[in-house]
C-alpha cells in the first residue's frame, strides 16, 4: 500500500523568449523530472502528473545526455525508458482537473526544472491555486533548478509581475509582489552564472531576467551555492528548492525526509 500521493507538475512550454524578440528551444530536463520521481516511488509514494493543458511535458534535447546522470549510460537509458513507457507519465491530468477533484489527497507537490516553467507555470493561475493550498496546509513543496520560479504563480498578479520583469521594471515588480506567500523564505534557484552557460551554449541569446533577480524582486531570500553546478538544496518550512540539474538526487531525498517527518508528526 502506497504511503501517499505526490503531485508532480510539469510544463507544456517548448520555446522560451530571449532578448531581441527571438525564442529558443526549451522543455523539462529529463534527469530533473525522472530522478526525484523515481526516488519518491522507491520510497513508497504514488505519483500523479499534471500539466496546464494535460499533455505530456516536452523533454529539452539539451538534457538528453548521460552527463546529467553522472556519465552513467545505464542510468540514462533507464530514465529514457521510464519517461517513455510509464503509464502515469503518458496520461497526465490537467491542473484544472486536479483542482476540481481536490488536493487533500496529496502529501506533497514537486515541480521539476528545465527552463520551461519560466514560460508558463510562473504565471499560471491554477499553479497559483495549488501552491496556495500547499502553503496554507504546510505540506512539502519541492521545486528544482528553474522550477522554483513557479512559486511566483502564488501571487494574485503573477502575469503582471512577469511582464514587469521582462520590461526590466523592478520597482513595479516589487510592488506587484507585495503580500506574496513566500516573502522572506530562504530558497535557491538556477543561478545567473549557471544561466550564462545556457544562454551562450544552448539558447545563443540572453534571457530577459535571471531566476535569482526574479525571486529576489518577489521578496525571496535567494541563497545560491558557492560552486556552479554543484548539488545545493535549501529547505525552509514547507519549501524545498534545488539549485541546478545536479541537485536532482538531493532534492528527491530531502523531499522524502520531509514527508517522513510530516507523517510522524501527524
Amino acid at each position: 500500500m502506497a504511503k501517499g500521493n505526490v503531485l508532480v507538475i510539469g510544463s507544456n512550454a517548448t520555446r522560451i523568449e530571449i532578448q531581441g524578440g527571438k525564442t529558443g528551444p526549451t522543455g523539462q530536463y529529463l534527469n530533473e523530472t525522472v530522478v526525484p520521481i523515481m526516488t519518491l516511488i522507491d520510497a513508497g509514494y504514488d505519483i500523479v502528473l499534471a500539466t496546464p493543458d494535460g499533455t505530456k511535458p516536452h523533454i529539452d534535447e539539451a538534457s538528453l545526455s548521460a552527463q546529467h546522470f553522472g556519465g552513467d549510460e545505464k542510468a540514462f537509458e533507464q530514465a529514457k525508458s521510464f519517461y517513455a513507457e510509464n503509464a502515469f507519465v503518458n496520461h497526465p491530468r490537467t491542473l484544472r482537473s486536479v483542482l476540481d477533484d481536490g488536493l487533500d489527497g496529496y502529501a506533497a507537490v514537486f515541480v521539476p526544472g528545465g527552463q520551461a516553467p519560466v514560460v508558463d507555470l510562473m504565471q499560471n493561475p491554477e499553479m497559483g491555486e495549488i501552491l496556495r493550498y500547499f502553503h496554507t496546509h504546510k505540506k512539502p513543496t519541492a521545486l528544482l533548478c528553474h522550477g522554483p520560479i513557479a512559486v511566483v504563480a502564488a501571487m494574485p498578479k503573477a502575469r503582471e509581475f512577469r511582464a514587469a520583469l521582462v520590461a526590466r521594471d523592478m520597482t513595479k515588480a516589487a510592488e506587484l509582489a507585495k503580500g506574496w506567500q513566500y516573502t522572506g523564505y530562504k530558497m535557491t534557484v538556477f543561478s545567473a552564472s549557471e544561466e550564462k552557460y545556457v544562454e551562450d551554449q544552448i539558447l545563443h541569446g540572453k534571457m530577459y531576467f535571471t531566476m535569482p533577480e526574479a525571486l529576489q524582486a518577489a521578496g525571496g531570500n535567494v541563497q545560491n551555492g558557492t560552486v556552479d553546478f554543484a548539488p545545493h538544496v535549501v529547505e525552509d518550512r514547507e519549501l524545498i528548492t534545488g539549485q541546478n540539474p545536479r541537485s536532482d538526487h538531493l532534492v528527491g531525498e530531502t523531499l522524502v525526509k520531509a514527508l517522513s517527518r510530516k507523517a510522524l508528526a501527524a
